[in-house]
């Protein structure tokens, strides 16, 4: 197994943001980790990540205790760090070199690959941001700046990628081509989070459904049978029932918000 957590909780100042979490992901799985703002999906990524570490239960990797005592061993933090691979929300905080071909570069760099240069050119044009190579990261647009921040993770060759709305501040002709770009790379497992349901399907066939307010988990299993529970969506917060008159009698319909 890729990861595999039991009975993990975590808590900040005594408030519940994940509560009682047992479950595993298997090698190249696809898995979509859904739910509202403020239910978890992004401390459970940083918790993969290893930047975050539960208050309660156990989180492994390839069967391997995933904790700060580990992290602190450089060999398992340098292999870790070079198979695991976060794309953040907010890709600011990841972009700080001063040209974008020095950001794509830098990760390879910094494992000793071979070939920078050829991944730089490889990942640039995958990402659709070639003639943006020599521009400083800060001038781009906040579609731009995440497709520069995808080309630099994926230019380290990770084995695992965790994307926090990663098709946030992206249009919708690029959305559709990293579905496909991820599509195309069967080789990789990967975890994505989101509350846009109108992608869910496509970024994962299972799916990690979470409670509002760090109650836990709703859900676990196909996402297109998800899609097809209205009353769990809207348990969840991702729907709502609205209710309303029409010509003297009265309706109620399901209705579904995807907010990027």
């Amino acid at each position: 197994m890729t990861f595999a957590l039991r009975d993990v909780s975590l808590e900040v100042e005594g408030r519940p943001v994940l509560r009682d979490l047992s479950f595993s992901i298997a090698e190249r799985e696809r898995v979509v980790v859904l739910g509202v703002n403020g239910c978890g999906k992004t401390t459970l990524l940083r918790i993969l990540d290893g930047l975050a570490f539960p208050t309660r239960g156990e989180v492994r990797h390839c069967g391997a205790p995933l904790d700060a005592r580990a992290l602190a061993d450089p060999a398992f933090r340098r292999r870790f760090r070079g198979e695991v691979a976060f794309l953040f929300q907010n890709v600011d905080a990841m972009l700080f070199n001063p040209t974008v071909a020095d950001e794509i570069a830098f990760g390879p760099r910094q494992l000793g690959l071979d070939g920078v240069d050829d991944r730089v050119a490889r990942w640039a044009d995958a990402l659709g941001v070639t003639p943006l190579l020599p521009r400083p990261p800060f001038e781009l647009s906040g579609g731009e700046k995440k497709r520069v921040a995808l080309a630099a993770l994926l230019a380290s060759d990770p084995r695992v990628l965790l994307l926090d709305e990663a098709t946030a501040n992206l249009d919708p002709a690029w959305a559709g081509k990293l579905v496909d770009l991820l599509a195309g790379r069967p080789d990789l497992t990967v975890v994505s989070a989101t509350h846009n349901l109108s992608v869910a399907e496509e970024l994962g066939a299972r799916a990690l459904l979470l409670a509002p307010g760090g109650a836990g988990l709703l859900f676990d299993g196909p996402t297109a049978g998800l899609l097809r529970d209205p009353l769990l969506l809207v348990r969840s917060g991702l729907a709502h029932r609205h209710a309303h008159t029409h010509d003297g009698t009265g309706h109620a319909h399901f209705h579904v918000h995807d907010v990027e």
